[in-house]
């Protein structure tokens, strides 16, 4: 089985020896993404730092001939298990019902020291 790398433009680049995603037997595997905005500048209130990682997951997917709608898996990682409220009142406008499964988890730090990363797998079908 061959994988084939997926770049867009519309995501920041990745920080390091990765792929923004991965396209590989009918699934897409998006990297974490954090809230980098596509010029670089880092987004910080939590909402907005949501909507700007979920934005880049979208077109990591979009990049991939995917969309919101195919995702069937999602990894949320925070820097504050606090701020999971706010993250879900973003998060839930991003999936229809019925929406991926998930997993949330507080980690000691992330990139850049974003607030929220998150990663999606879609299935392509």
């Amino acid at each position: 089985m061959a994988a084939e790398a997926i770049r867009t433009a519309g995501a920041p680049a990745a920080l390091g020896p990765y792929s923004q995603g991965i396209k590989a037997g009918g699934w897409l595997f998006t990297s974490g993404q954090i809230p980098l905005t596509s010029d670089g500048r880092m987004v910080v209130e939590i909402g907005a730092a949501t909507r700007q990682a979920l934005e880049n997951v979208r077109a990591v997917l979009a990049a991939g001939g995917a969309s919101m709608k195919d995702v069937v898996r999602v990894t949320v990682y925070l820097r504050d298990m606090a701020d999971f409220a706010a993250v879900n009142e973003i998060y839930a406008t991003f999936f229809e019902v019925p929406p991926p499964a998930r997993s949330c988890v507080e980690v000691a730090r992330l990139p850049k020291d974003a607030a929220v990363e998150i990663e999606a797998v879609a299935w392509l079908g």
